[in-house]
């Protein structure tokens, strides 16, 4: 393929655009801001890469809402909580999405998604020293879930602080 230096024509830029677009999209949803960036990155400037985005959402090629609901699933399978989720979302040039429908639909809801990850990491041990507590806090935390969801969780699970030596 040309470099981007060497399309002269904005026709040329344009088919161009459009055949990365493509190439992007064949593989895996994008949000807008994404294939704006790649596409920037790759020398084209954003008022030329616009226009052709906008076409491909008018075709439903790229769509935000379905971008939206593929992302918020895989991470939410991956063990991921709301917190990290909406921050990666919003790093993605997606402001509004629904993500207590989607922990719902995929598994009861956030705090049963949160004790999935917990149990499957860590098992049913209920009895912890002060740094374990406050390791495996801040494991969950770093997964994007609240405090108060962790501090549910312990409670649900009745994890008791013991003395440790």
């Amino acid at each position: 393929m040309k470099t981007t230096a060497s399309l002269s024509t904005p026709i040329e830029r344009r088919q161009a655009i459009e055949q990365i677009c493509l190439r992007l999209l064949a593989r895996r949803e994008h949000s807008r801001r994404e294939l704006l960036d790649k596409l920037a990155l790759r020398g084209f400037q954003r008022d030329e890469i616009e226009p052709v985005i906008t076409e491909m959402a008018e075709r439903d090629w790229q769509n935000e809402e379905r971008y939206t609901e593929c992302y918020v699933r895989q991470r939410i399978q991956n063990g991921y909580g709301p917190i990290r989720i909406r921050y990666e979302l919003q790093q993605r040039g997606i402001d509004d999405a629904d993500l207590d429908a989607q922990a719902e639909e995929q598994g009861g809801g956030w705090q049963n998604l949160l004790l999935d990850v917990y149990t499957s990491k860590y098992g049913e041990e209920t009895s912890l020293t002060q740094t374990e507590w406050l390791r495996r806090s801040r494991f969950l935390q770093q997964r994007g879930f609240s405090g108060e969801m962790i501090k549910r969780l312990f409670a649900e699970l009745k994890i008791k602080l013991c003395r440790s030596g």
